[in-house]
């Protein structure tokens, strides 16, 4: 028996199963589970990351090698810098890393004036031996973190910063360098503070550093560096990966600032004036499951009427023209709606979602409503689609692990 869905319904379900949805802001969604060739390098051919070169050559970057592109095609999505990474996905940033790590980079890396400088980290292994800095912080999106390596002083230096926001300020641990040989950098933390915008002085990270003899040394291998200077991959003394970058994939800085909600329209306008002229062909709508991370308008007070619309959850994409919605709606229970798309124009396709359902364990309620949408595709890779809907709404769509399904 179909359930006959009215406004008077729709306002019902809301306010009953799913308050916590609404928002009087731009939605949001931070998932929890995510140059030119020098020096002898390997690899000459240089990969254009997705349907094209995504290297922003108004910043005078490089495009990185074909397996260094492969790392960060890996990386991408992965949320919590590796924190909430799945199995799958820590094997693909292994292979990937052992490739690059196989090739060998810049020789005797720590030799180089390409180790110089601020790197930031993109991701990192966390097994149980890592330090405190790294538990408390490393995992939070919210936060940027970064390594820099000054050896050509009269203070040699490594240090640890975790950049809470551009107004709030930030944590520096830093630590005593010197070289051992080309590859490693031994280390040992003396002192540590917090630099607040609001405050003129700096206040101490309450580590007594001195107490802790041997466990405040370690040393850290560079494995791999590239010719461009802006990759790089460490491990450490605890048995830690680092993947470090100084200039990173607009994709990356794009998933980046939606994890932080600052500016995130700007950010997706920028994103997609890169790319606007790059491809004049086709988008595909790709085949997978795509989590909603972001739209540019809120959502409404109804939570069935956000989900038949696309306005949250997830979409899943199948090669036979097929596309199901899914919104987890409270703990057990799931809203689904299938339909059909078509392709319309050049980068457009139709929608018809005509069979919709509640589903609670193995029962399903069906629902009996229709929504028709136009779905424009403004860019589309294997791991990340920004399209305009329902009343010109732009989303951003990340591609999740499993898209099989």
């Amino acid at each position: 028996m179909a359930l006959h869905i009215n406004p008077m319904n729709i306002r019902l379900l809301s306010s009953s199963l799913a308050h916590s949805t609404r928002s009087s802001t731009p939605r949001t969604l931070v998932l929890r589970s995510p140059g030119s060739s020098r020096g002898g390098q390997r690899g000459r051919n240089f990969f254009h990351i997705c349907r094209s070169s995504l290297v922003d050559e108004l910043e005078g970057t490089s495009a990185f090698t074909a397996p260094e592109a492969q790392l960060i095609e890996a990386l991408i999505g992965i949320q919590g810098r590796g924190r909430s990474a799945s199995p799958e996905q820590l094997k693909e940033v292994e292979r990937a890393v052992q490739t690059l790590e196989g090739l060998g980079g810049i020789p005797d890396p720590t030799g180089s004036e390409l180790i110089e400088g601020r790197w930031q980290l993109m991701f990192t292994t966390r097994p149980g031996t890592a330090s405190p800095i790294q538990r408390t912080f490393v995992g939070v999106d919210f936060f940027s973190v970064f390594q820099e390596i000054y050896l050509r002083t009269n203070d040699p230096r490594v240090s640890n910063v975790v950049v809470f926001s551009d107004a709030l300020g930030e944590l520096k641990v830093e630590a005593v360098a010197s070289m051992k040989d080309g590859k490693r950098i031994l280390f040992r933390f003396d002192r540590a503070a917090f630099s607040f915008k609001f405050l003129p002085f700096k206040v101490p990270y309450p580590v007594p550093f001195r107490l802790l003899g041997d466990e405040a040394k370690g040393w850290l291998d560079t494995t791999y560096l590239s010719a461009s200077g802006n990759l790089r991959v460490s491990r450490g003394n605890k048995g830690t990966t680092f993947v470090l970058q100084k200039i990173s994939d607009p994709r990356q800085r794009l998933l980046s600032d939606i994890s932080k909600g600052k500016d995130v329209k700007e950010a997706v306008d920028k994103f997609l004036s890169i790319n606007q002229n790059q491809d004049s062909g086709e988008i595909e709508l790709v085949e997978g499951e795509w989590k909603m991370i972001w739209s540019s308008q809120m959502e409404t007070e109804s939570w069935i009427e956000n989900a038949a619309n696309g306005l949250m959850g997830s979409q899943i994409i199948r090669k036979n023209g097929q596309i199901k919605f899914v919104v987890d709606i409270i703990p057990g229970f799931r809203f689904s709606m299938i339909g059909k798309f078509v392709r319309s124009d050049t980068n457009s396709y139709e929608l018809t979602m005509d069979d919709a359902a509640i589903i609670g364990g193995p029962f399903g309620y069906p629902v009996q409503m229709e929504t028709k949408l136009t779905l424009k595709l403004l860019y589309s890779d294997d791991k990340i689609r920004i399209t305009r809907g329902y009343r010109d709404i732009v989303f951003v769509h990340l591609r999740l692990d499993g898209s099989k399904k």
